[in-house]
């Protein structure tokens, strides 16, 4: 007796390596979200539905989508027949994204300590990121890698809820960051210099040098940003 066959399923790893296309909203929002976030489009500059159509090779109709989105995350604001403006960064938004990141990244701080040895190895390959990017002049992956040597610091807390209201702030952080190292000569040798020496802080006895490292790097960040302004 003869039985049907089955039907052929595609391999797991097949699967894996074929991932499903973004949608068209999809590539619109992430081109014009890559575009605040590097500059491209700088706070204040006005950019229209058809512009971003026309780059992203999409209708009208999925850049509206995406504009909506973007716009809901507080990065642009509409305009209806004209388009949508780049907010520009704000001294209040400064503020609130500074305190916001002492508030978390400092409990994160005494929260890591008892687990720092293996803190220090996660944090030493962060930085060789930010040296490559660095060297190879590359600011986006430069920025990047900042940033993630903070968000490992977070994680490692092993809170989830800090971990996610840190990774909200991650869009703002970004485009501030990305001024910051654009604008402020030498502020990329200034962040090596503060990483490296919270890594050598991590090695104390007493969690006091580490936390003051801390703390005086993300007031530094604030004083380059307020500058900016």
């Amino acid at each position: 007796m003869t039985h049907p066959s089955a039907p052929e399923r595609v391999p797991v790893e097949a699967a894996a390596r074929h991932p499903a296309a973004p949608s068209a909203a999809e590539r619109a929002y992430r081109h014009l979200k890559r575009s605040i976030l590097e500059q491209i489009h700088p706070g204040g500059s006005l950019v229209s539905e058809g512009e971003i159509a026309e780059a992203t090779g999409v209708s009208r109709t999925p850049v509206r989508e995406a504009l909506l989105r973007l716009e809901a995350e507080g990065l642009v604001k509409l305009y209806p027949k004209r388009g949508a403006l780049i907010r520009p960064v704000s001294a209040r938004e400064i503020a609130d994204v500074i305190e916001a990141r002492r508030l978390i990244e400092l409990h994160a701080a005494e929260r890591v300590w008892p687990r720092r040895a293996a803190l220090k190895a996660e944090l030493a390959t962060r930085l060789a990121e930010m040296r490559v990017a660095h060297a190879a002049g590359d600011l986006t992956a430069l920025m990047a890698a900042d940033r993630a040597f903070h968000a490992t610091v977070v994680d490692a807390a092993g809170n989830e809820i800090l971990a996610e209201l840190y990774q909200r702030l991650r869009d703002r952080q970004l485009r501030m960051g990305e001024a910051s190292f654009r604008l402020s000569p030498g502020w990329a040798e200034v962040a090596l210099i503060e990483h490296a020496a919270q890594l050598a802080a991590l090695d104390a006895d007493d969690p006091q040098p580490w936390l003051a490292s801390v703390a005086a790097h993300i007031d530094k960040a604030a004083t380059v940003l307020r500058t900016l302004r």
